[in-house]
């Protein structure tokens, strides 16, 4: 087995480890968890293929990618505090709890 078969192998895992998660998990954080996990799984895959093709832009995409991860769970972070305020257990099926 090629080094670019286990990393496909291992991109492919993760990311089925994070829809797992994201479809069968209710708390808020777990569920930004496992898409924090689909978004690793994705960097992955982007560089593998920067690096079978030989070019140094899977990386900085990858990077770009990083960024906006971080930005998506500062504001999920959020949103979930929002939601544990007022009451112990929250719900990702209750929609209207995030209003206030």
């Amino acid at each position: 087995m090629t080094a670019e078969a286990i990393v496909l192998a291992t991109t492919a895992a993760l990311f089925a480890l994070g829809a797992a998660g994201v479809l069968l998990r209710r708390n808020p954080v777990a569920v930004l968890m496992a898409v924090e996990i689909m978004l690793n799984a994705a960097n992955l895959l982007i560089v593998l293929g920067g690096r079978v093709r030989g070019e140094v832009l899977g990386q900085a995409i990858a990077l770009i990618v990083l960024v906006i991860a971080a930005a998506e769970a500062v504001i999920g972070l959020g949103l979930a505090l929002a939601l544990y305020r007022d009451q112990v257990m929250a719900d990702v099926d209750e929609t209207r709890e995030v209003r206030g």
